[in-house]
């Protein structure tokens, strides 16, 4: 019985990991969007300081998605504890 009861706590705390998950990849996207607004705005006042900040905001929301991808993979292969 008590194995059961153990069982159902770590599906709980799964399923609320899961969500948590999600919660951070919808933010990441989120941020990602809001640096690429940011850098619209520099660009539109200065050419030379918006071209930079919009490559940062690309850069970390591509680095971002590498990010994610790879937490996958290395939960699918089993590599790294599962977050």
């Amino acid at each position: 019985m008590s194995d059961n009861l153990v069982l159902e706590h770590l599906r709980a705390i799964r399923a609320e990991l899961r969500e948590v998950r999600t919660d951070q990849n919808e933010q990441k996207l989120r941020m990602s969007a809001m640096e690429r607004s940011i850098a619209n705005l520099h660009r539109s006042y200065s050419h030379i300081d918006g071209e930079q900040a919009e490559f940062r905001a690309e850069f970390g929301s591509r680095f971002d998605r590498v990010l994610d991808r790879l937490d996958r993979i290395e939960r699918r292969l089993e590599i790294a504890p599962a977050q």
